[in-house]
């Protein structure tokens, strides 16, 4: 069984026991959070797709860790202008552990 969920702006597609990285969630380590917005359930060849959601569907997940991704580097410049610019990221993400899905 799978599950294509929204969370921080992204869509991820889910399965129970999946680890996956998503945009950070205020919440503690060791926390389980129920995950409503669901967009679509499959379970085999059958399929339920929301409009936008689908009711009464749920994705429980574990937080496991709260981290930085690697640093992504930005160089702007313009040849014979005499500019250059330098600038990096980190972006903050939050690791969950697919718990069950239900719906």
């Amino acid at each position: 069984m799978y599950a294509v969920i929204k969370t921080g702006g992204k869509q991820y597609r889910v399965a129970a026991g999946e680890k996956i990285k998503v945009e950070q969630i205020a919440a503690e380590v060791g926390q389980e959070i129920v995950i409503d917005q669901v967009l679509a359930v499959g379970n085999g060849a059958e399929l339920k797709v929301g409009t936008p959601l689908v009711s009464g569907a749920t994705v429980t997940v574990t937080v496991l860790s709260h981290g930085r991704h690697d640093k992504v580097r930005i160089f702007k410049m313009r040849r014979r202008k005499h500019y250059q610019k330098r600038q990096g990221h980190r972006q903050n993400y939050t690791e969950l552990q697919i718990s069950a899905i239900a719906g």
